[in-house]
């Protein structure tokens, strides 16, 4: 099969590529600047989800598309992801592709979902609008190198000894390892049991965002006092995270809003589709930090 990946340079499809280059699989990166893409691919295509008119040409011949794109850095990043699954869904279906996967986020709709959680469901009904089965894996956080949600969790340890922290610390999450979202993408890629289908993704663990960031510092070697205040609204928080961590303040405010959602898995049928040995929380905290110190030498 020829598979596409829409944000191959990206955290979750930089290492998407790696593993689909290691399958028989042709792979075709997409990226609005294939100068930024390091990898195995077999093509590097320039394309922009915003643009339709660059869509056709790569997604030319495409049997499976992965789409891994967001907007989350800007302020308008709800209208921005729909109109450009919009443009994908649309492109898609002009080109045969036999099917889209997508990664969404966990969380139930009678939890009144944050901004950014109701605009990835929005997102996974445009992607199906013009005909092609989607795939929807949804993920809360991801834990591994790079991502977004684990350098907020790692930085927090690493710069606070005492934490006066926001009422979201006692949310529950169900964190899965970059590792084990991967396999469960390239597991239903192709796969006709998956298609059309949506599936909850997670670790084996749910844990609060305390028991998280606690976790971390003892296998980081890490001092940590957690004081939980009612005082922290979701704007100051946003604030809090951008002071002590490297986040942008619009990715940090669209993140606080989901944390006060819980985000674990309702149905594990993915277990069953693609039967695996589930990575844990702290297996997964020891390889994202194994890898960021390989990254840096």
């Amino acid at each position: 099969m020829r598979i596409a990946v829409a944000g191959a340079t990206g955290f979750v499809g930089s290492a998407l590529v790696r593993a689909l280059a290691r399958t028989e699989h042709e792979v075709r990166a997409l990226s609005r600047d294939p100068s930024r893409f390091v990898g195995p691919a077999d093509e590097v295509v320039a394309a922009d989800v915003s643009d339709a008119s660059s869509l056709p040409a790569a997604l030319r011949d495409v049997d499976v598309l992965v789409y891994l794109v967001h907007s989350l850095a800007h302020h308008d990043f709800t209208s921005r992801d729909r109109e450009a699954a919009r443009n994908v869904a649309h492109a898609a279906a002009d080109a045969g592709v036999q099917q889209i996967v997508y990664l969404g986020g966990l969380g139930d709709e009678d939890d009144a979902l944050s901004e950014h959680l109701t605009s990835r469901r929005e997102v996974e009904s445009v992607l199906g609008s013009a005909g092609v089965p989607v795939t929807v894996l949804r993920a809360g956080i991801v834990i591994g190198h790079g991502g977004t949600s684990w350098e907020i969790l790692r930085q927090l340890v690493r710069r606070l000894p005492v934490m006066v922290t926001p009422r979201w610390v006692t949310t529950r999450s169900q964190p899965i390892s970059l590792e084990d979202v991967v396999a469960y993408l390239v597991g239903v890629i192709g796969n006709d049991t998956a298609k059309g289908r949506t599936f909850d993704v997670g670790g084996p663990e749910v844990l609060r965002y305390a028991d998280m960031l606690e976790r971390t510092a003892r296998i980081m070697g890490r001092p940590l006092l957690i004081l939980p205040v009612p005082v922290l609204s979701p704007g100051l928080s946003s604030w809090w995270l951008k002071l002590i961590t490297d986040v942008d303040l619009t990715t940090a405010q669209a993140l606080v809003k989901s944390m006060t959602n819980e985000v674990v898995v309702r149905d594990p049928a993915i277990r069953t589709v693609v039967p695996r040995q589930l990575m844990t929380f702290a297996e997964s905290v020891e390889r994202a930090l194994a890898d960021r110190a390989a990254d840096r030498g």
